[in-house]
């Protein structure tokens, strides 16, 4: 059995992007006025982390099934 790097590379960025996503929504808004010109990049870069992850996992998945083309 060989290790597929994909897994736990996605498990961790899908892990830090949905506790950055989940942070980001229940902050409060208000400090993101000043620091983020009003944006809030915890929940964007979050989506992000968490795509990248989901993405390495699904990686991970096809190749173990065998459909690697």
């Amino acid at each position: 059995m060989q290790l597929d790097i994909r897994i736990p590379i996605g498990l961790l960025f899908a892990v830090i992007g949905a506790v950055l996503v989940l942070f980001g929504l229940t902050t409060d808004p208000a400090i993101y006025e000043v620091h983020s010109l009003g944006h809030n990049v915890n929940v964007g870069w979050g989506l992000i982390l968490l795509v990248f992850g989901i993405l390495m996992l699904g990686l991970a998945y096809r190749r173990r099934r065998g459909d690697d083309g």
